[in-house]
């Protein structure tokens, strides 16, 4: 191509150029403040997430403590039958 038509091409780019990098900057400053209380509310939700873990550990440990009865109960009855003397 010519040179001399490609010289009004120069400040075209160079404004595009310049418009994406500050609307890239704007973009990134926005996604960083968007949310100030965005540290409170993650410790929050961990915090819920850990109660949430006790309760099913806590269910867990019922639960298998109720297999261990029953399975107790049922081995009881299959045992062998009493002695008749």
């Amino acid at each position: 191509m010519d040179p001399s038509t490609l010289a009004p091409l120069i400040p075209v780019v160079a404004i595009l150029a310049f418009a994406g990098i500050r609307i890239t900057r704007i973009l990134s400053q926005r996604s960083n403040t968007q949310a100030p209380d965005a540290a409170a509310r993650l410790a929050a939700l961990e915090d819920e997430m850990a109660a949430v873990h006790r309760q099913l550990e806590e269910a867990q440990e019922r639960l298998d403590f109720a297999e261990r009865l029953l399975a107790q109960q049922h081995s009881d009855r299959l045992g062998p039958p009493p002695a008749s003397t």
